[in-house]
């Protein structure tokens, strides 16, 4: 007969922290959220690490180029979806890749003898309003000098005049050579009052671009995510149909973290995907896997230590319905709670420290918190994101509200065919694992982050923690009742709210 547990599938909304002291030198500014991504040994550094606990699911409505190039700005990571062709998920991922914080390489170039009408048709296509003019119009050739948009009047200047009686010839434009360090490089671009610096090799040639709205974003955003060549940290969604042809692209485009995207990660398919890039790629490439909800799952993901993290969570999400439709899956809490206690003796045993990723079940704030205090290393969030300004999908107008479409790889509209093909040779969905429906627009993502990690270190305080490993060390709760949750409202008042639509929405995955 089957197996049945004797314990009951819990939720986030079930359990509350208790206070802990606060200590006097404590206070918001000097928490820190840094966590790990990458597994390490004890008493090491993790091989790679995101500056707050949160990274945006592998889903066509959440993780495109805008969105993961902001969430990096804060200091989080986006996945970019798979459920795309590889050269278009390719070319996501560079266009984040390209937003380097320092030397970039230029992505608008013009000759000399271009007319003003192909240039402006460049600027529009492009955005940029500063292009580097070289000998033959490449991003490597002759450097000839620079035009931008404020060196001709569309209106009042000849289109048909070539770039070069209009542009800023070489002898009159301030620049860098090869070599030269990013603050000396920002130095000058302070110094001599400009907004770009061209960096030139010894013989003459355009090498990349310094420009001062970089410096000003790295600036305003302290915590961003970058590489060691200072460009934004981007990760990538892979599959367990075509990785062999996906993995390479994608570190060739510069990913900086890969992660299995299944409903059930606890599948050979997925470990002979792990064990081939591993194989071909050795142990520098980040690797996330499942998912799961069992100890027995995390153990056969964790076996030879060969993936990074590994992300717990079945039909928890807000437009999943794999439970459901197929009876799988465990409340987020209690899944959460047991893979945690068998990654801690894992430790213990190993020294191997493997961070865990909670993906989905997360209906708001509060319960992210709940989250990270149970032992997450970081979140996963979807709806979290759609609901932002920098998500890929359009706003809609319903009834005065604005909203913003949002589904999940599950649906036949995300067209993940492979995915629920099971081997078959037909790739007719026979069912679907999640929903299609709407999101409130609650504004830019910054703002959202910003009310969330404040609520987040506030949280910490009140259990004496600095610290996400204090704090899911000095974490204690308890379950609640259902008067006691009904007890944690508010009661006996009537309440006005001039965003009370926004208000009443739980923010969440």
């Amino acid at each position: 007969m089957a197996i049945i547990l004797d314990d009951i599938s819990r939720t986030f909304s079930e359990y509350l922290l208790l206070p802990r002291l606060t200590r006097r030198d404590q206070s918001i500014n000097k928490i820190t959220l840094k966590t790990p991504i990458g597994k390490y040994q004890s008493g090491k550094a993790s091989k790679f690490d995101i500056n707050i606990p949160v990274v945006s699911a592998c889903m066509q409505s959440v993780s495109g180029t805008s969105l993961a190039i902001s969430l990096a700005r804060q200091g989080g990571l986006s996945m970019i979806f798979c459920s795309q062709s590889i050269d278009s998920q390719v070319e996501m991922v560079g266009q984040v890749k390209a937003h380097k914080a320092g030397f970039v390489t230029s992505g608008a170039n013009t000759k000399p003898e271009s007319t003003l009408a192909s240039l402006l048709e460049l600027m529009t296509e492009t955005g940029h309003s500063t292009i580097p003019v070289t000998l033959d119009g490449s991003a490597k050739g002759e450097f000839c000098g620079l035009i931008t948009d404020q060196d001709f009047w569309e209106f009042e200047d000849d289109l048909a005049n070539s770039v070069k009686d209009h542009m800023t010839p070489k002898s009159e434009v301030f620049f860098g050579t090869e070599g030269i360090t990013l603050r000396k490089a920002n130095q000058l671009l302070h110094h001599h009052k400009k907004d770009c610096l061209p960096i030139l090799d010894r013989a003459g040639n355009l090498n990349s671009l310094v420009f001062k709205k970089d410096y000003v974003d790295h600036q305003r955003h302290p915590l961003e995510l970058l590489d060691e060549n200072k460009r934004l940290s981007v990760g990538a969604a892979i599959n367990t149909h075509d990785y062999r042809q996906r993995v390479p692209a994608l570190i060739e485009a510069g990913a900086d973290v890969l992660c299995f995207d299944s409903s059930d990660g606890f599948t050979e398919f997925q470990m002979d995907g792990i064990q081939w890039i591993r194989e071909q790629f050795g142990d520098q490439i980040v690797i996330g896997a499942g998912n799961i909800v069992t100890p027995e799952g995390f153990d056969y993901l964790a076996q030879a230590e060969l993936v990074d993290f590994i992300k717990v969570g079945i039909g928890g999400g807000s437009i999943c319905i794999t439970r459901e439709q197929k009876g799988v899956g465990r409340g987020q809490a209690s899944a959460l709670l047991d893979v945690v206690k068998r990654r801690d003796a894992h430790f213990n045993d190993t020294g191997t420290y493997i961070p865990i990723c909670s993906d989905g079940g997360l209906a708001n704030d509060t319960q992210i918190v709940v989250a990270l205090a149970m032992g997450a290393d970081f979140v996963m969030m979807g709806r979290y994101f759609a609901m932002t300004e920098e998500s890929p999908t359009p706003k809609v107008s319903i009834n005065g509200q604005m909203y913003k479409p949002y589904w999940g790889e599950g649906t036949l509209r995300a067209q993940n065919w492979q995915r629920y093909s099971d081997g078959m040779s037909s790739r007719k969905m026979m069912f679907e694992e999640g929903v299609d429906a709407y999101v409130p627009l609650v504004g830019p993502l910054a703002e959202v982050l910003e009310t969330t990690l404040y609520k987040l270190k506030s949280t910490m305080i009140n259990v004496g923690a600095d610290n996400l490993i204090d704090f899911r060390q000095n974490a204690e709760l308890t379950l609640v009742s259902e008067q006691s949750i009904v007890e944690a409202g508010t009661s006996n008042v009537f309440q006005f709210s001039r965003k009370r639509e926004i208000d009443e929405f739980d923010w969440g995955t």
